[in-house]
């Protein structure tokens, strides 16, 4: 019996095909002259896809009906019709756990830079308006004694609130269900959004979170409102959000991700209230690294036991 086949639709990181290495037969989808020739040809042979943000969803299943498993790289799975996936049989897998902390980190950053202004001030020191000018005007927000609302209290929900307690920052969350922690729970993200200052973006994306964060929720916050967004940026409606920040309706604004990658609302790159960054929250050699491993120990595991590691939420029946 040979090697199982695994598809690469798209080009990721490379830890991922160093790992498979012995373990499958790997088609690099990409590199094929002919891919839909490949996927007709391999149909009934490819059993495992990885995936690095390839489109996977029912139609794309049902021209592979041999596969058992879509093993995917980062955390968020929008990307893939986890849902449709489950209704054939198929496990999607993802990589939790690994970039908790470095997500957190990116977040916990976020908030310094947009509370203190910082980006700001430093391109006021290089653009020489510090000696010119006289120092940095003050600014409006410090961090003790904020009052946080998480939307998503998840693994990185969590390590981020375990960050900001130090500085003095009350935390509530939102999330579908209450959870054993001692945070104030909000069954309405739009009551949580009355009550707090800084709202901080930790959901999944996808149809059922798109533009969950809209001009309502915006107005909720309020003039000392400040958003942060490490998740996914269809979780917000970026045009609302423009509007909030041009017209005081919030204060200020950190983000990691944006609605249509690598596209960024022109309007966002003039404001300067809004701290922009290229989508770096786990962005470290090391974090990557581990992510990689994770998918390979998913399909390996798939392979040699049908079990793998971590299963998304729409998996969990079909591996218990």
């Amino acid at each position: 019996m040979g090697l199982p086949v695994v598809l690469m639709p798209g080009p990721m990181h490379p830890a991922v095909a160093a790992g498979l290495v012995g373990h499958c037969e790997l088609i690099r989808l990409w590199e094929e002259s002919d891919p839909d020739a490949v996927l007709a040809s391999r149909r009934d042979e490819i059993v495992a896809v990885a995936t690095g943000g390839s489109l996977i969803d029912g139609a794309f299943l049902d021209r592979l009906p041999a596969v058992r498993i879509v093993a995917s790289f980062g955390v968020g799975y929008d990307r893939i019709d986890a849902a449709a996936a489950a209704e054939r049989g198929v496990v999607v897998t993802n990589t939790p756990g690994v970039l908790d902390d470095e997500v957190a980190d990116t977040a916990l950053g976020l908030l310094l830079m947009t509370v203190r202004e910082l980006p700001q001030a430093e391109r006021y020191l290089r653009a020489g308006k510090w000696q010119e000018d006289g120092a940095y005007p003050l600014t409006k927000a410090t961090m003790h004694g904020r009052r946080m609302g998480i939307l998503g209290l998840g693994r990185i929900g969590q390590a981020i609130a375990d960050r900001v307690a130090p500085f003095g920052i009350s935390i509530a969350y939102h999330n579908r269900r209450r959870k054993d922690v001692g945070y104030r729970y909000y069954p309405s993200l739009l009551d949580m959004a009355r009550d707090v200052d800084t709202l901080m973006i930790v959901i999944p994306g996808g149809d059922s979170t798109r533009h969950l964060v809209n001009a309502e929720v915006l107005a909720a916050l309020g003039p000392d409102g400040i958003v942060i967004n490490v998740a996914r940026g269809s979780v917000v409606d970026e045009q609302a959000l423009v509007d909030a920040l041009r017209d005081g309706t919030i204060l200020a604004a950190g983000l990691d991700v944006f609605e249509h990658e690598p596209k960024v609302h022109p309007d966002l790159l003039t404001l300067p209230n809004a701290v922009l960054l290229p989508h770096v929250g786990s962005a470290t050699i090391p974090t990557r690294n581990a992510m990689a491993n994770l998918v390979v120990e998913n399909l390996t595991n798939w392979f040699a036991y049908n079990a793998p590691l971590t299963p998304v939420p729409e998996s969990t029946p079909l591996t218990t």
